[in-house]
């Protein structure tokens, strides 16, 4: 057995999994690498990532051209030590002990790349003052 902590497991959830929370989990899996687990769902995902967010995650130098929207599971929920919410708060099953936050954040479906970069940076201060409450800056 280790002397280490297990790692915080953090869950982001949109509807459809395409544009908010995969921007979320790219910029915690880049700004902390393998400190902390990583995932993200929707509660309706889409057939693909929303190209705007792809290309607007690239010009902040991450790629998220890779990823793929996944359904948001019970397991996922009860697997992670925070869930953050971007819009889907009836449908994300709520368990004892978990931390929620709420992001309320545009949604960046059917817009193009000029009005996803507002977004974009909303959601990358958010995730680097959630690594400062986390003490993992």
């Amino acid at each position: 057995m280790s002397d280490l902590q297990p790692k915080v497991s953090v869950l982001f959830v949109c509807v459809h999994n395409a544009g908010r929370s995969q921007m979320a989990a790219a910029f915690l899996t880049h700004l902390a690498g393998d400190r902390i687990e990583v995932r993200s769902a929707g509660s309706a995902p889409a057939d693909t990532v929303n190209p705007a967010a792809v290309a607007a995650m690239a010009e902040a130098g991450i790629d998220m051209s890779a990823q793929t929207p996944r359904i948001l599971t019970t397991e996922a929920v009860h697997a992670s030590d925070v869930v953050i919410t971007m819009g889907c708060e009836d449908t994300c099953p709520a368990f004892p002990g978990k931390r929620y936050l709420d992001w309320r954040l545009d949604d960046p479906a059917g817009q193009g790349v000029e009005a996803v970069r507002p977004i974009r940076d909303e959601i990358e201060r958010r995730v680097r003052g959630l690594l400062t409450e986390l003490q993992l800056h």
